[in-house]
């Protein structure tokens, strides 16, 4: 199965069993899974991830207001011990800073989910970006990973008031009628430039209640060997993306090629079987890592645009304002 577009097994059976989901829609579920040869029990004993295309068949209307709703529904059914090999480390993590920082083998578990950390002055910006294909979908899965990393942080340290989760769209006209802990402290706001996660600097050292140290290094050098095991099963289009994130700057797709040991032709031909193409990949980086980084104020535009390649602020601001329909300036002030 596909782990573009799926959850961990133990995630997706507390959803099931969660009361977000209807009789009827569990019903039709429960159908479509057993038309694809999966059931509960399998996924769980064979750690099989779920595919998140089963919502879309159980909701074929499912839009960006219900997929949000469910969302904070699921999030409330998280665990510490749901997240299969991220639970140990993430159980005996000694600070905030070490939970946030396993969102980097956040691919161990599931794709369908990418998180771009970006240390600045003021703190964390952590961006929430999902690739399932389907923007419901993407909605649903950026708000469940940021409602429950809250929901984990708060479980971990004993309430982490000052991080606050921001969503680039508009709040459900049902969320007002919910009992939405986050939505009444003031830590989830909406129509954001981007989603992204922000925690403070001086929240960031806050020590954990089940801190263990000798754990934690064990959990995540075995999380490291997981994640260079499963490097070669990526997708070609996120062997590309990885490549592209470490250095956005790059402007041609012969450098990724010959990291690749492919020719460009082979690039592209492989890239288009994807549905994508270098550009598209790269202006997506290129704009993600904008993003972050005037979010993060730790450079100024003109340094920004310099990091990522462009010959001039002109430029940048063009491409900018080209990628958000706004300046990098207006970009700014649009953050809540």
């Amino acid at each position: 199965m596909n782990r573009d577009s799926s959850v961990p097994p133990l995630v997706f059976a507390q959803m099931l069993e969660s009361q977000a989901l209807d009789p009827d829609a569990i019903a039709r579920l429960r159908a479509i899974m057993t038309r694809d040869g999966a059931d509960e029990a399998t996924l769980l004993e064979r750690d099989i991830p779920a595919s998140l295309q089963w919502f879309r068949q159980v909701y074929p209307e499912l839009d960006i207001e219900k997929a949000t709703l469910l969302g904070f529904a699921f999030a409330e059914q998280a665990r510490l011990t749901s997240f299969g090999a991220l639970s140990v480390p993430l159980v005996s993590a000694g600070s905030i800073t070490e939970v946030v920082e396993l969102l980097t083998y956040l691919p161990v578990i599931s794709t369908a989910f990418r998180p771009q950390l970006h240390p600045g002055d003021h703190g964390l910006t952590v961006g929430l970006t999902a690739h399932t294909g389907d923007r419901a979908l993407d909605c649903l899965t950026v708000t469940y990973s940021g409602a429950t990393l809250l929901r984990l942080l708060d479980m971990l340290v004993g309430g982490a008031p000052t991080v606050t989760l921001h969503l680039n769209w508009s709040a459900p006209t049902a969320l007002a009628t919910l009992q939405n802990d986050l939505a009444a402290a003031g830590r989830l706001l909406f129509d954001a430039p981007m989603s992204y996660l922000f925690v403070p600097a001086d929240t960031l050292d806050e020590v954990c209640r089940f801190s263990d140290p000798l754990a934690y290094r064990r959990a995540v050098a075995e999380l490291k060997r997981t994640l260079e095991q499963r490097s070669g099963d990526l997708s070609f289009s996120e062997k590309v993306r990885k490549l592209l994130e470490k250095d956005p700057g790059q402007p041609h797709s012969q450098w990724v090629a010959d990291e690749l040991a492919v020719s460009t032709s082979t690039l592209k031909r492989r890239l288009s079987a994807e549905g994508t193409t270098f550009r598209e990949l790269r202006e997506s980086c290129l704009r993600e890592n904008a993003m972050l980084m005037l979010l993060t104020r730790s450079m100024s535009a003109s340094q920004i645009a310099s990091e990522l390649g462009y010959s001039d602020l002109t430029s940048f601001s063009h491409a900018f304002k080209r990628w958000t329909g706004r300046s990098p300036s207006e970009f700014l002030h649009s953050r809540p």
